[in-house]
């Protein structure tokens, strides 16, 4: 049996995550180097070690969820411990929250930040697909079946959002949003929940509107004025996503050489975390570029095929929102430093520095590598049931032909 479970594991998967963060664990070394040492008065390679620490844990935490069964976070009083704990979470921020970048987004214990908003990802992954999962016999029912989780999804954005973290907090709509799309009702339910949303956004609007001071702040603003024209006010605004360019453009085919970035001396704020695709592609060129959009790729595509093969409702359901995940954070990062959307401060998948980050993502990767492997373990016991079946059949046939 266990020689079973072995064979069934998707290796191509679990390989192109580890080769991502190994990767990763480079790059961040290569553009934190001279920020370590002239920003934060440490040794080159503080970022690289802390990373490493981050990918040791991340991989304990990968394994965890690769070997446990997925279909025990379903349980429903674990569902409402892990969604009132993350409330919590999110709740006490404003209280004990440690400030940083604008925003009052993690606990600080030490040296160690935790940021709770990344964890709610996967909180609201895994709570949607259980609820939607288990409402699939009355899922058209817009009051009974739909309604209740997304307006407690709108409640967690909200909380998020308030911290202010824009970013993650978009991200968790947009997770959210897949996950509904994916839940299997049916088109007259999508034309009344747009209807909703229509007469939910008319009775806030009054709230926007006389808050939007306090919404659309300077830094905020500032965001949108650079992505319209970052040139414009090219020492301020538009600062970071003008040296992002620099960076990009310089870089070529083949790039200047790893570790040979000139933007990392200072000019480029956040190297190693939200802009380090734009190192990337300094050091490496577009076929450093290449190679990690492809490798983002394959996990993401890989997913959804996992998601698309699942009998099981919750499972499938947990894969698109891991994938939809992946996917949507590589877009906005992606996104904000090639000038398509205005910046957000998200980072990029099994890349960036961040601890609370990787650790989520690989629990998210060990999970989808944990469903894959159940798919493939259900459907070689059910091909080799078939078999054993027309084999018995055969000689059941033979025994009668020569009786």
């Amino acid at each position: 049996m266990i020689k079973r479970v072995l064979k069934s594991y998707d290796y191509s998967l679990i390989f192109a995550v580890f080769l991502l963060c190994g990767f990763g664990l480079v790059m961040v070394y290569s553009s934190s180097m001279i920020t370590a040492v002239t920003r934060y008065n440490k040794d080159s390679s503080y970022f690289f070690d802390k990373q490493l620490t981050f990918l040791v844990f991340g991989t304990i935490v990968f394994l965890f969820t690769a070997l446990f069964p997925y279909k025990a976070f379903a349980d429903q009083k674990f569902q409402k411990i892990l969604l009132l704990t993350s409330v919590i979470a999110l709740v006490a921020l404003f209280a004990v929250g440690h400030v940083a970048g604008n925003a009052q987004s993690w606990y600080k214990l030490g040296s160690l930040s935790i940021q709770p908003g990344e964890f709610v990802k996967l909180t609201i992954i895994l709570y949607l697909s259980s609820v939607y999962a288990k409402k699939q016999s009355y899922i058209d029912n817009l009051g009974a079946g739909i309604a209740p989780p997304a307006l407690i999804t709108l409640i967690i954005c909200a909380l998020v959002a308030a911290q202010p973290d824009v970013g993650t907090a978009t991200i968790i709509g947009l997770i959210a949003l897949c996950i509904i799309l994916c839940s299997g009702f049916s088109g007259k339910t999508l034309l009344k929940l747009l209807m909703l949303a229509g007469i939910v956004l008319l009775l806030v609007s009054p709230l926007i509107l006389l808050n939007l001071d306090n919404i659309l702040t300077p830094g905020r603003l500032s965001r949108f004025e650079s992505y319209q024209n970052p040139f414009e006010d090219a020492q301020k605004s538009g600062f970071q996503v003008v040296n992002s360019y620099l960076a990009l453009g310089s870089g070529g085919l083949f790039g200047l050489g790893l570790g040979e970035s000139v933007q990392k001396y200072g000019y480029l704020p956040e190297s190693h975390t939200d802009f380090i695709m734009a190192i990337i592609a300094e050091e490496l060129g577009i076929f450093g570029v290449l190679f990690v959009v492809l490798l983002l790729g394959f996990i993401v595509l890989k997913g959804f095929y996992i998601a698309r093969k699942c009998d099981d409702p919750f499972g499938s359901l947990l894969a698109i929102g891991i994938s939809s995940m992946i996917a949507i954070q590589s877009f906005i990062n992606l996104g904000g430093i090639s000038g398509l959307i205005p910046l957000t401060g998200v980072t990029l998948p099994f890349v960036s520095y961040g601890g609370s980050s990787l650790i989520l993502l690989m629990a998210c990767a060990g999970i989808l590598v944990n469903i894959s492997m159940f798919n493939e373990y259900f459907d070689r016991y059910k091909r080799k049931e078939s078999v054993d079946t027309t084999k018995n059949k055969e000689n059941q046939y033979k025994k009668s032909i020569n009786f």
